[in-house]
């Protein structure tokens, strides 16, 4: 257990230093991560040094189960190639635009458009989409117009990271810990839609709260002609991406697997929009633009903890963690542990090693219901707290940092202390009475 124990704890090191002091490292005009090339190296290591035998670490990435990291990893990519054809048809800047366009002149009445329009978006698409699309427009707004960003910029990002606990699809770290308990869309959403409304609507109006004597200046607004893409493909990629939220809802009823639904919507819409591109002779680069922004360096970090988990399960360390969690109460326990500890490690290695943790612990079976949705809220909400939390806060910091807006990390820690804190006990309160009262 010993080694095995050391070189997680090293591999976790050193993730949080990279994620802190130096997120990417360039190699030929190239940037790559730090934080997956570090967790690799850590599971090439356990491998490498038997403390997770070859076969075990193969057996438990190709195991034909809810909770294989490969399936998983197709769920998420998909939703996100969906969300992001659709940005591509300039839906999401249009919306913004729209949002501007009906704020009646007050900082107030823009901040409750955009708060509400990307928690909408947020629910259907996916979180780190929507952060990357309208934090450029955001910037690039309060910059024509002369007001602070900040409270928008802010308003944003605890929106994305509250309302995407909404739909099992809204996170990764939501597919994970639902599938490892074979919890399907509808369970789901039964159980986390008081939660993440709750919790959304605390949040905004501790936004509001913290940021009042911001948003009493007038806002003198510029409009931005913003054009939708082509009108055809657009609505094509509506039709898909609600075509797959309704499909994922029933895939348990009708005996199919979520990531083969989304492979069929994703393979029709590329079909169609080549055959439509060919046909009126249009720019089929939108398929090499769309690759360019899919989060790729999410595989190998996605595997990586996955194979670390199972080496701390192999040791008998996720046993140990399960009886000492085991005692107390289980949502607020597990809630706060997992809100916590994904700023210790980020909330995807969180995810996978809390769903080890609900599985061996001693739980009754409402308690480990309990445990489990309680760690998806912590997963979520933990995301603002630091921007340790989540990659989409390590993302949002670089592009406020390329266009000279500078959060440190203390002042990101002071707003995410402040707002995630009320906020994660909201959804607690509110899970508590779900599962237990309602």
């Amino acid at each position: 257990m010993a080694v095995t124990l050391i070189i997680c704890s090293l591999t976790i090191i050193g993730i949080i230093a990279s994620l802190i002091f130096k997120p990417n490292i360039v190699i030929k005009g190239k940037s790559f991560g730090m934080h997956w090339i570090i967790a690799l190296l850590g599971a090439i290591l356990l491998v490498v040094t038997n403390n997770l035998p070859f076969d075990e670490a193969l057996l438990g990435l190709t195991k034909d189960n809810s909770v294989n990291p490969l399936k998983l990893l197709v769920i998420f990519f998909g939703m996100t190639v969906l969300s992001v054809f659709l940005d591509e048809m300039n839906l999401f800047e249009y919306l913004a635009s729209f949002a501007v366009k009906h704020a009646k002149s007050t900082q107030k009445s823009l901040f409750f458009m955009l708060y509400v329009m990307v928690s909408v978006l947020t629910v259907f698409t996916s979180n780190d989409v929507v952060i990357l699309t309208f934090t450029p427009f955001i910037i690039h707004f309060a910059k024509k117009v002369n007001i602070n960003p900040i409270p928008f910029l802010i308003s944003e990002f605890v929106a994305a990271n509250t309302l995407s606990m909404t739909l099992i699809i809204g996170n990764p770290t939501n597919i994970y810990l639902a599938s490892s308990a074979s919890v399907d869309f509808l369970e789901y959403l039964k159980i986390m839609i008081l939660p993440s409304i709750a919790s959304s609507v605390g949040a905004y109006f501790i936004l509001r709260t913290t940021f009042r004597k911001h948003l009493r200046s007038p806002l003198y607004v510029i409009e931005d002609d913003v054009k939708l893409g082509d009108k055809f493909l657009l609505v094509v990629g509506i039709v898909h991406l609600v075509g797959a939220i309704l499909t994922l809802s029933i895939c348990s009823y009708i005996n199919i697997e979520m990531w083969q639904a989304c492979v069929f919507f994703v393979c029709s819409l590329f079909a169609i929009t080549f055959v439509y591109l060919i046909v009126k002779k249009g720019d089929k680069k939108i398929f090499l633009r769309i690759a360019k922004r899919l989060p790729f360096d999410l595989v190998p970090f996605v595997i990586s903890m996955f194979i670390i988990v199972l080496a701390l399960g192999r040791c008998g360390f996720t046993k140990i963690i399960a009886d000492l969690f085991s005692t107390g109460d289980s949502i607020y326990v597990f809630g706060l542990a997992s809100f916590l500890l994904a700023n210790v490690f980020n909330n995807i290695p969180m995810s996978v090693l809390f769903s080890e943790i609900v599985a061996s612990s001693t739980l009754t079976s409402l308690n480990a219901t309990g445990a489990l949705y309680a760690s998806i809220i912590g997963s979520n909400i933990g995301a603002y707290l630091t921007p340790v939390g989540a990659l989409a806060g390590i993302m949002w910091l670089s592009i406020l940092k390329r266009n000279k807006i500078n959060i440190s990390f203390k002042r990101f820690m002071k707003f995410g202390a402040l707002i995630a804190i009320p906020t994660v006990l909201i959804a607690l309160i509110s899970l508590h009475l779900t599962i237990f009262f309602i």
